[in-house]
């Protein structure tokens, strides 16, 4: 794995645009302007290094679903943050088997050349239209001699066509925040959708109601929400006064299905220490400091906050907004330095198979919101 520079499209301020990669360079998630989109700049890797990261990717899926029937079958909820009122869904949804469309693992990748599991974002994951379109464009106008592992585009449609006979009508609604990278994301998801044959409709998540008289969620236009993709966190729609209807409303799909909030706590990690010690792509976690040198992580956590490293050779600390939460301890790994940057792999699931990577980057120890999304080449 080496970073390397090269040369920057003149224009590609606008080919990222027309893209729908409207926050590429601007201070739109940070007080301090910064380049979100790394032009001239990319990973290469050799085919073994792929090869060996799809397949950490596929065996940590498996060990995940193996940690979430341990904590379903064991009743383990309040170790992983999940208050009682989301436990009759978990278990019916993971009873049930219902559509399940997508993930993303962090994976360090250092020195030693052995993924790590960072941790595991099953519910509401996003840079997904940079590694899925953006950066292959950049690739087959850049290098089109080479090769990229990068598949999500077309295994999101296939995985669709595969759901679309479990969603009852054939339409699916999409719900997220008003919010500039969660709305691309979901229009990218929703152009997939559409690609496989599926009718959407978009939606904020607060403008969805609930009539009395059928019982059911609708959207502004009375229609029941049968279906219902939302960029929005598990953890965030238990504290939400609508919460306690979603028991009376069996018949509705969500995509992604609750046990998937299972996968999305950093409580998880502790878990799969303990069925699976050792075990070459895990990280020692534990909810109590580890020796030689810890990260602690809150448990619904998210870019970079409230994250403490504390090591004899690294100290570091991030304010957020997640100081009540619970913590975990995971044991502190290198990332590895390339040119003063050190990058995190993005390992996409879809289907439940692996699918492509996506690269973000930082000079910090903590991977935040304005840490650079850069491309990749294989070879």
């Amino acid at each position: 794995m080496k970073r390397c520079s090269s040369t920057a499209r003149p224009d590609w301020q606008r080919r990222v645009e027309e893209q729908g990669l409207l926050f590429h360079s601007s201070g739109a998630h940070a007080s301090t302007p910064f380049s979100y989109w790394a032009e001239g700049v990319h990973y290469a890797f050799d085919a073994s290094e792929i090869d060996v990261i799809e397949a950490a990717t596929a065996e940590l899926h498996e060990m995940c679903l193996e940690a979430v029937a341990t904590v379903i079958e064991d009743r383990r909820f309040a170790e992983l943050g999940v208050p009682e009122l989301a436990v009759p869904w978990i278990e019916r949804s993971w009873d049930e088997d219902p559509p399940s469309l997508y993930g993303r693992m962090d994976l360090a990748f250092g020195p030693d050349g052995v993924p790590k599991l960072l941790e595991y974002n099953a519910d509401t994951p996003t840079s997904l239209l940079e590694g899925a379109v953006v950066q292959w464009t950049w690739l087959s106008e850049c290098f089109p001699e080479k090769d990229q592992f990068n598949s999500i585009h077309e295994k999101l449609v296939a995985t669709w066509r595969a759901l679309a006979p479990h969603l009852d009508g054939n339409v699916a609604h999409f719900g997220c925040i008003d919010d500039v990278e969660d709305k691309m994301t979901v229009g990218y998801l929703r152009d997939t959708a559409t690609q496989a044959g599926l009718t959407t409709i978009g939606i904020y998540m607060g403008d969805i109601g609930w009539d009395r008289r059928r019982g059911r969620f609708v959207d502004l236009g009375d229609r029941p929400i049968r279906n219902l993709f939302k960029l929005y966190p598990w953890e965030g729609i238990v504290q939400d006064e609508f919460a306690p209807l979603i028991g009376r409303t069996p018949e509705l799909r969500w995509i992604e299905p609750a046990w998937k909030m299972l996968l999305s706590t950093k409580g998880i990690l502790p878990i799969l220490w303990e069925l699976f010690p050792d075990h070459p792509n895990l990280l020692r976690a534990s909810r109590e400091p580890i020796a030689g040198g810890w990260v602690r992580k809150p448990l619904h956590g998210r870019e970079g906050n409230n994250v403490t490293i504390a090591t004899p050779d690294v100290t570091a600390e991030t304010s957020g907004p997640y100081v009540d939460e619970g913590f975990v301890y995971q044991a502190y790994t290198e990332l590895g330095v390339h040119d003063g940057m050190r990058p995190v792999i993005g390992s996409w699931l879809i289907g439940g198979e692996p699918a492509g990577i996506g690269i973000r980057e930082t000079t910090g120890y903590v991977t935040n919101d304005t840490a650079c999304f850069v491309p990749h080449v294989i070879g």
